[in-house]
């Protein structure tokens, strides 16, 4: 089958009602997660992963989930605009330019073009995800244990070097996280280990329990503690369409964004949001203006606009692909289609190419959706913005608290979100970034599996991980990338970039 085929019987499981259905209420919840500021993809789609569970559907419980993680992307720059406050991460630089050309009349101007260049960007590194994917598996299928460990080992490694604030922390992170999957059964010799002597976590912990504790429960507990005044300033938005001087400086900046985005958006770590702020110091370095910049240049919310949404599509390759997520988003993504019974990987193409094409003619399905739906809807999500997170956060805990306990009908599973909770919470206050935890935690028992595996191939010979070319390359590519970002220079560039992210 050809990359027409392909994208036909994609097209053809994606548009069917159901999955059309599922794809519009990921998108229009993903855009309200973003324009809600401090709740983000991240910490909704572990709240929603028990949900999927009861879905039934793979496809379309995956379709919904890539909408909400995509969709957050075009809702975060409305807050950003409108009142200064990005309801994404990766949203933060639009704020700098977007507000700015808001207080100046221009709220429309601005959100049409962020709206335009996500929509062009999304398109196009959609497009690179298709032709992408098939070689790449194909290589994937090439893979032994040996390679497997190594590529999970750059990949763990990548998310250490992209990870804000302190190397010496995420690493400590990733750790952590490795050291919480090896909690349940020892996958060859059947023996509990590290269970506490529970039976509830013979198993293992419950991976949506983890996710939902470290990343939602914690991120209502630190936005509690710090809730912002939102001000809406701009009570309605006229002057959606650019002006042909807006077209004409907006069009080589999406482009560029674009470029970056889909390039950047592969690496693990957060591709998205270390595109987005690329984007931005690339457009002021070659603008014939940088003094316009801070102070409303379309320049600046156009480059990062198209640069982050770029970066959400293409890190879908490394999860389609080789079952490696390439952010936390990725990670829950895996961790829905284990729940779902299917095992990551590069076998996905050939096993099941309805879901894997499904899902990538779902996202070109689904941006067409956010540029109809989005602008439109601008006044519902200025008005949704004046919700009180107290009266927001307490009815999320408590659907969090239902879903957790609908997967396995376990009390314990609410124990864990409860300490993971609290640990998510001590770690956002201690400046350790949870990221590169769930990564650990999810990539840790396929890490052990085919350390394990590849040893009993090979007799016990642990050269078998620097003889095999493909194993090799991949430890030193691991290697090279701890020794660079830890070379003294590149270090501080590195705390610079991130003081002014923060």
């Amino acid at each position: 089958m050809d990359l027409f085929d392909n994208l036909s019987l994609g097209f053809s499981t994606a548009t069917t009602l159901f999955n059309l259905g599922f794809c519009l209420m990921g998108v229009l919840l993903g855009t309200l997660i973003g324009v809600l500021p401090g709740i983000g993809p991240t910490a909704t789609i572990a709240m929603l992963l028990p949900i999927t569970f009861q879905i039934g559907d793979p496809v379309s419980s995956l379709i919904m989930l890539a909408g909400i993680y995509y969709g957050a992307q075009y809702g975060g720059s409305t807050t950003a605009i409108l009142i200064n406050l990005p309801g994404e991460s990766s949203s933060a630089v639009t704020a700098i330019d977007g507000y700015q050309m808001a207080r100046k009349g221009r709220a429309g101007a601005a959100l049409a073009v962020a709206a335009i260049g996500s929509f062009f960007a999304g398109t196009v590194s959609t497009f690179l995800v298709a032709l992408l994917a098939p070689p790449l598996t194909a290589i994937a299928l090439q893979f032994g244990a040996a390679e497997y460990f190594s590529l999970m080992v750059v990949g763990l490694v990548s998310s250490v070097a992209l990870a804000h604030g302190s190397i010496i922390k995420a690493l400590a992170m990733v750790v952590l996280g490795l050291l919480l999957g090896l909690v349940g059964t020892d996958i060859y010799s059947g023996a509990p280990r590290f269970n506490l002597g529970i039976r509830e976590y013979s198993d293992g912990l419950n991976f949506v329990a983890v996710a939902v504790g470290v990343f939602g429960i914690a991120e209502i507990l630190r936005n509690l503690e710090d809730e912002h005044e939102r001000t809406v300033l701009i009570k309605s938005v006229t002057g959606l369409m650019p002006t042909r001087d807006d077209w004409r400086r907006m069009v080589a900046p999406i482009l560029r964004g674009t470029a970056l985005g889909s390039a950047l958006g592969i690496l693990p770590g957060g591709g998205a949001i270390l595109a987005s702020f690329a984007s931005y110091t690339v457009e002021k370095r070659v603008s014939k203006h940088p003094e316009e910049f801070g102070k409303g240049a379309i320049e600046g919310v156009a480059g990062p606009e198209s640069a982050n949404n770029a970066g959400a599509q293409t890190s879908f390759i490394p999860l389609l692909t080789l079952g490696i997520p390439a952010n936390p988003v990725m990670a829950l993504m895996i961790g829905a289609m284990i729940i779902q019974g299917i095992v990551p990987g590069p076998n996905v193409a050939t096993e099941q190419p309805a879901l894997f094409w499904g899902i990538i003619a779902s996202m070109w399905i689904g941006n067409l959706m956010l540029i109809v739906l989005n602008l439109p809807l601008i006044g519902l999500w200025v008005k949704l913005l004046t919700i009180p997170y107290y009266v927001l956060f307490p009815i999320i805990m408590g659907f969090c608290s239902i879903g957790v306990y609908s997967v396995n009908s376990n009390v314990y599973d609410l124990y864990s979100v409860a300490f993971f909770g609290i640990l998510g919470y001590a770690l956002v206050k201690l400046r350790c970034e949870p990221a590169p935890l769930l990564l650990g935690f999810v990539l840790g028992p396929l890490l052990e599996e085919n350390l394990r595996r590849a040893m009993i191939i090979s007799r016990g010979d642990p050269s078998v991980f620097v003889t095999r070319p493909i194993s090799a390359t991949l430890l030193f590519i691991a290697l090279a990338v701890l020794v660079v970002v830890f070379l003294p220079a590149v270090r501080k560039k590195r705390e610079e970039v991130f003081v002014e992210e923060s």
